[in-house]
Parts: structure tokens; C-alpha cells; sequence
């Protein structure tokens, strides 16, 4: 019996060696390290000065999160800080925070992950850290649930967390907090102004949040950092919960909430507000929609990567009610009886353009007004120092109120007349395909000559919306084969590129040309291109408007391009030999390069755009004279063989024709100058080329062997179909 208690004591003391052996190797692999520092609310505890911040912690629940493992980053305000807070507030003590309020200000301050002032203005992308390009951090609070009236029911709604149509069940919307470092503002090339601008109570130390300073940085917890501040913060509002609580404002905000919001009942959000309220009342995503620069309560960034709002956030410039309404009345709603209650009749198209004229996917800072583009590419167009009457820093981006609208190129330029204006939508679809863009640059001065709806109309052509397509209404209208090609090209005869102004004053006349190539000619108020030649008829002007990049003139008809080919043109120009064409077009059309059936002239093909230098009548026969030309009788006094039959003179006719045809329109608008190429290559396949001077009032033609031509004024600037003529006083030699 002793031998068994001796036993049984040994092997009870040998466990319990050997348990006491197996936990000090666990405490030395996995104990908590000597060394370590408490969590952060034991922290707070023992550095002492923040015995409000605790309270609030613990009214907010937070303290055993605070108090155990994580990774977070903590602004703590100080009691001195709080003390301000509670004069600010009209309140005796801590004990007068409510529950809600202090869960407000202790998850605001609170960011996820840890962060250290090394750390803290680096951006974290997919592809590791962005140094010095983060000036925001995602905190732990949200706002969840709100009401909105909407056709007399209140509903129970929640904010998209993504722009557009999109929203995330499994995304709370969290609030950023911002903040502002010494290296962030020097990567961004920003100075103290631009903190100052927003913040100009509070000075800038290159380490503040919001309009607070970090007194004390990168307090060491177990659970994360600390950063001391001199501030008790509340959550920002974001950009629509500002907008709405400003009156100055209601009229702009207004065109968000009447015309780009939708409620779209969801099922997960439903779900939670039920357990959440014990109810069976539904819940609706307020969307804002999908064309709109951003969604005015989404506090996320674009997401394409989760970060991302860590560096880039939004900016809207909103107008006061004083300067919208007249804009509103007189420049959008000019074709509306400048009646505000015709909002809902304007194309949503036209309120989209307008709302993103004042929407930045990017801060707008102070400092950089002039180099940042809004969601249309255009800079802010704002006086900071005089335009702006109010300014914010939010949770998800910048705000400005502002004393003036936007000038948007879209409603200031030539390109705002078709496009504001209900008579014209079919012109306005024929701009947007292709000169939408280069007509809309404030930079460069344009002439447009409007294209009503009606005169389209008449002309035989429409827009097909079931089809997607230009459509021909009438099989004998001008171009009926081709619809969508014949109002591109009409479009294109209606637009001038004018850098000098030169159609700003229409006495006189004269020829340009135009957006497609083609040339027109304009005469003491009337214009007509070679179409209007064809019909006998001219365009008048009957109204006109100066925008900031030109003129824009209204008339009683369009202009047209001719269908009748070059070769017929100059068989009607030269009907007898009194014409000064007659010589030339004569030798044309009894050569091997002209079918008579049709008019077209070997290597002319149809769209061709170029030039035919006509020597006049004695030119020729001095070209017949000088041996370019085959001729009967003998020099000087040789007439013209227009129907040579002997090869060599073939050829030679060919080859002087050609040489006489160039592959550019030039009239004398100082643009074209220099070498331009002919039709004509000699038998070293080399290019016949023409020297152009073009210079003010004076434009000649100079061969290879220096022979210079002028033109003949008079009989010259003819318009044929995509080709000018032009009659000169001499012949040019090509280059055999």
C-alpha cells in the first residue's frame, strides 16, 4: 500500500512538472511579448488628458474593441480639446454627449489599419504603396438609414455607395477623413493657401485633420497608432447632405432631385432594416443616374481599386439661386418661353451636360482651378479670390458655392445654338458626329450657318430613331442614294473655321472655305455654294448671333453641293467661244481624257478636291504658239487643233490638261502656299508640282521653269462640285 501511494505521488508530481514545463514553452512561443504596448485604450488610460475621449468610447461600445487585438488608427482629442468642444456646443461635461453623438465623434476618428505618420499620406494601391499620394483615410463610421418624401409616402431609403445605377450589399459607405501633410502638398505641388482657403481660422503645420493639428504623432499601442489632436471632429456631411441643407442653393440642387434621382427598392438593405427596427417596411437605394460625373451620396471613389479614395475624391461648384435663375431663364430655357416650369421639356441630355459642367471626378484645389477639368474636359471657370462664396472640405470631395455659372463650352460656344434650341435637333445630331468637338473649343473662332429641322425636312431627309439612321424621304431630293453621306456633307458645308473673323461682317464678298473642304462664296449678306449655283438660287441671312467663338447666322435656306460632275460644269461655263474658258474646256472635251456621256475627266474621280487652272483664251493660243498645244497654221500665228489625231499631240494635250489640275483647293486665303502636286507625271513617273503664292490680295501659280500666272478676278473662284476654278492670264509648262 506504501509502495503505491510513493507511486502515485511520484507520477502526480512528474505531470505536473511537465505540464508546468509544456506552458512555460507555450507562454515563451505564444505569450504576450514582454515588451509589447498596451491596446489603445489602456493607452489613453495611462497617458492620461483624455478622460472625455474614454467616456465617449465607452457610451459608444467601443471599448472592448479598443481594448483588444486589431489594426486601427485613432485621432484622439485631448480633455483641453473637448473642453472647447462643450463651449462650442453650450454644454456643461461629457455626461451631456449622448449615446449617438459619441459614437459619431469616436468612429470618425477612428481609421482602419494602422497607420504612422510615415505611412499615413501613402497611398496603398493593388500594386503596393504610392508615396505622398493619399491625403484621406477610410474611417469606421457610416451613416445608414434615412426618409425621403417622394410623391407624398415617406419611404426609407439608403445612399448608393457607388456611382451611377451600381450599389453594394456588402459595402457600408464609410466616411473618409482627410488630412494634410507636408509631403503629400509638395508631390501635389499645393502651398499653405491651398489649406488656408478652406481652413482660414487654423494654420497650416504640414500635419493637420481637417482644421485640427497632430500635436503629438504615432503613439504606440498594441492594436494600432495614435495620433493626438487639438480638435474634437464630427463626421463631415457629404456633398449632397450639403447641398440640401443650403437655401442658397435649392434651386441647382433642385435639378438633381427632380430629374437624375431614382428609388429602387432593395432587397439586402430591406433585410437589414427589419432586424435592425423590427419592421416590414421596405427600403429604397436612392441612385443618381448613370451619365452623371459622380453620384452626389456615394462616398466611395470611382473603385477601381478599393483605395482609391484615398487619394482622389470629387468636387462640385454649385451657383446660388440669384445667378441660376436668370442663366436658367435666358441661355437654357431661351427657346422655352424662358420659363423655369419647362425644365421637365428640355432634353435630359441638355440638363446632364449642364449638372456636369459643375462636376469634378478630382479635387479642385484653390490653386489649381485653371488646370483641372471637369467632367466635360473644361477648366473651372471661377475667380477664386472673387466667384466664390462658399467652400468646404467634405467626406467624399470638395464643395464651392458660387456667384456665377459655369461657362461651359457647350452653352457659350456657335455649337449652343443648334443645341439649346428644339428647331434644331436634327442639325445638333449632325454636329455631335463629328464636329461637336472642334467646334465647342473656345479657343478657335467658327462660323456656323444654322440647318433647321424644317429646311432638313424639306430637302427630303429625316432621322430614323427605330433604325438608328439618317433616312431619304423623298427619292428626287439632291443625294437620295446616300442619306447618311449627304448630311454629313451638307453639315459640313453649313461650318467655317474663321480664326480672323472674316465672316463677321458680310458687305462685300468673297469665298472661304469650309469645314468639309468645299468652298463657298458669300456676297452683301447672302451666301450659296456651287449647289445654289446649280438651282439659281442664293441663301439669305436673315438673323445672326455672336457666341464666344464666332458667329453663328440663321437663313432662309440651306447650302448645297452640286451633283453635276466638273466636266459638265465647265461644258455650261464655256457655251461659246466669247467665254474665257472656251479654248481650254474645248481642247477637254475632245481629248482622250473626257467621256462625254457622263463629264468625268480621267483621274478626277468623284470626291475629288482640287483645283483647274484655266488659262484664258489667249493663253491658249499662246500655249498653241509656243508649241505645248497642237495648232494649224504657222507661228505666231497658229490656232488652236482642238481634235488632234496624230499620238504626240494627243499626249500633249493630256499632259498640259493635267498639268493644269491640281489636288488642292486653293483660293487667296494665305493658308495653301509652296509646291502643290498636279495630275500630271512625266515619263520619269516624276510629279508635276505648282508654287503657290498666296499672300494678301495677291494669289499666282508659278511652273518648274518659272513661268508665273495670275488669275483673272472676274472669271476666277468658281465653284464646282468639291473643285474651284480659277481663270489665269498665262499658261504653265509642266515639267517633261
Amino acid at each position: 500500500m506504501r509502495t503505491s501511494l510513493q507511486a502515485f505521488f511520484l507520477l502526480a508530481t512528474s505531470c505536473l512538472l511537465l505540464v508546468n514545463c509544456r506552458k512555460k514553452q507555450w507562454d515563451d512561443y505564444y505569450g504576450r511579448p514582454a515588451g509589447l504596448e498596451s491596446p489603445i485604450y489602456q493607452v489613453l488610460q495611462s497617458k492620461g488628458g483624455f478622460t472625455s475621449l474614454l467616456a465617449c468610447i465607452d457610451k459608444a461600445g467601443y471599448k472592448d474593441i479598443l481594448s483588444s487585438a486589431g489594426y486601427w488608427t485613432l485621432f484622439a482629442p485631448t480633455d483641453e480639446a473637448f473642453n472647447q468642444y462643450f463651449k462650442d456646443h453650450n454644454i456643461s461635461s461629457v455626461e451631456s454627449i449622448d449615446v449617438e453623438t459619441a459614437t459619431k465623434i469616436v468612429r470618425y476618428c477612428l481609421v482602419y489599419n494602422s497607420f504612422n505618420t510615415d505611412r499615413l499620406d501613402d497611398y496603398q494601391s493593388t500594386t503596393g504603396w504610392q508615396a505622398d499620394q493619399a491625403f484621406k483615410r477610410r474611417t469606421t463610421y457610416y451613416d445608414l438609414f434615412d426618409t425621403a418624401m417622394i410623391n407624398g409616402q415617406v419611404l426609407h431609403t439608403i445612399a448608393s455607395n457607388r456611382n451611377g445605377s451600381i450599389y453594394s450589399t456588402s459595402d457600408n459607405n464609410n466616411k473618409y477623413i482627410p488630412y494634410f501633410t507636408n509631403p503629400f502638398f509638395t508631390t501635389a505641388k499645393l502651398t499653405a493657401a491651398d489649406y488656408n482657403y478652406f481652413y482660414p481660422g487654423s494654420s497650416f503645420t504640414g500635419l493637420n485633420i481637417l482644421d485640427a493639428k497632430i500635436t503629438e504623432s504615432n503613439v504606440a499601442a498594441e492594436n494600432g497608432n495614435i495620433h493626438i489632436i487639438d480638435k474634437v471632429l464630427s463626421p463631415l456631411q457629404n456633398i449632397e447632405k450639403y447641398l440640401a441643407s443650403k437655401p442658397e442653393y435649392s434651386l441647382f440642387n433642385s435639378l438633381f432631385q427632380r430629374f437624375m434621382v431614382a428609388y429602387i427598392e432593395n432587397v439586402d438593405a430591406t433585410h437589414k432594416y427589419q432586424v435592425l427596427n423590427n419592421s416590414s417596411d421596405k427600403v429604397y437605394v436612392k441612385f443618381y443616374k448613370d451619365g452623371l460625373a459622380f453620384s452626389l451620396n456615394n462616398e466611395n471613389y470611382l473603385k477601381l481599386q478599393d483605395n482609391d479614395g484615398q487619394m482622389n475624391g470629387y468636387t462640385l461648384f454649385a451657383p446660388t439661386n440669384d445667378v441660376l435663375e436668370p442663366y436658367l431663364k435666358n441661355v437654357v430655357l431661351e427657346h422655352y418661353n424662358n420659363d423655369l416650369n419647362n425644365l421637365s421639356k428640355l432634353p435630359l441630355q441638355t440638363l446632364f451636360d449642364f449638372l456636369n459642367a459643375h462636376m469634378w471626378q478630382s479635387p479642385v484645389w484653390p490653386t489649381k482651378f485653371a488646370t483641372t477639368g471637369n467632367y466635360l474636359g473644361e477648366e473651372a471657370r471661377f475667380n477664386a479670390a472673387t466667384d466664390i462664396v462658399d467652400k468646404k472640405i467634405l467626406s467624399n470631395g470638395f464643395f464651392y458655392g458660387a456667384k456665377k455659372v459655369q461657362e461651359s463650352n457647350l452653352f457659350f460656344t456657335v455649337y449652343a445654338r443648334p443645341y439649346l434650341d428644339p428647331q434644331y435637333t436634327l442639325m445638333t445630331r449632325l454636329l455631335n458626329a463629328d464636329l461637336k468637338s472642334v467646334i465647342t473649343n473656345p479657343n478657335f473662332n467658327y462660323t456656323i450657318l444654322m440647318m433647321s429641322d424644317d429646311q432638313i425636312h424639306a430637302l427630303g431627309f429625316d432621322w430614323d430613331g427605330n433604325r438608328s439612321a439618317w433616312i431619304n424621304t423623298d427619292p428626287n431630293a439632291l443625294g437620295a442614294g446616300d442619306p447618311k453621306g449627304t448630311t454629313a456633307r451638307l453639315i459640313n458645308l453649313s461650318v467655317i473655321s474663321t480664326p480672323k473673323n472674316q465672316l463677321n461682317n458680310l458687305t462685300g464678298d468673297g469665298i472661304i472655305e469650309t469645314m468639309g473642304g468645299e468652298m463657298i462664296k458669300w456676297s452683301n449678306g447672302k451666301f450659296y455654294a456651287a449647289g445654289n449655283i446649280d438651282k439659281g438660287n442664293v441663301v439669305n441671312v436673315v438673323a445672326s448671333k455672336a457666341m464666344k467663338n464666332g458667329m453663328v447666322y440663321y437663313t432662309d435656306g440651306l447650302l448645297l453641293f452640286s451633283p453635276t460632275t466638273i466636266g459638265k460644269r465647265l461644258e455650261a461655263l464655256a457655251p461659246s467661244s466669247s467665254s474665257p474658258y472656251y479654248n481650254f474646256v474645248q481642247y477637254l472635251i475632245k481629248s482622250k481624257l473626257y467621256t462625254a456621256a457622263t463629264g468625268a475627266i480621267s483621274g478626277v474621280p468623284l470626291g475629288f478636291f482640287g483645283t483647274i487652272l484655266i488659262p484664258d483664251n489667249a493663253a491658249i493660243v499662246q500655249a498653241v504658239n509656243d508649241g505645248l498645244l497642237p495648232g494649224t497654221g504657222t507661228a505666231p500665228n497658229k490656232v488652236p487643233n482642238f481634235a488632234p489625231t496624230a499620238t504626240q499631240e494627243i499626249e500633249q494635250v493630256s499632259s498640259f490638261i493635267q498639268f493644269h489640275i491640281m489636288k488642292k483647293s486653293v483660293i487667296n486665303d494665305e493658308k495653301t502656299k509652296d509646291g502643290i502636286e498636279t495630275n500630271y507625271r512625266n515619263l520619269n513617273d516624276q510629279v508635276g508640282l505648282i508654287t503657290v503664292t498666296n499672300d494678301p490680295g495677291v494669289l499666282t501659280f508659278t511652273d518648274p521653269w518659272g513661268r508665273t500666272a495670275g488669275i483673272n478676278a472676274a472669271s476666277s473662284n468658281v465653284l464646282a462640285d468639291r473643285i474651284v476654278i480659277h481663270s489665269i492670264n498665262k499658261y504653265l509648262k509642266p515639267n517633261y
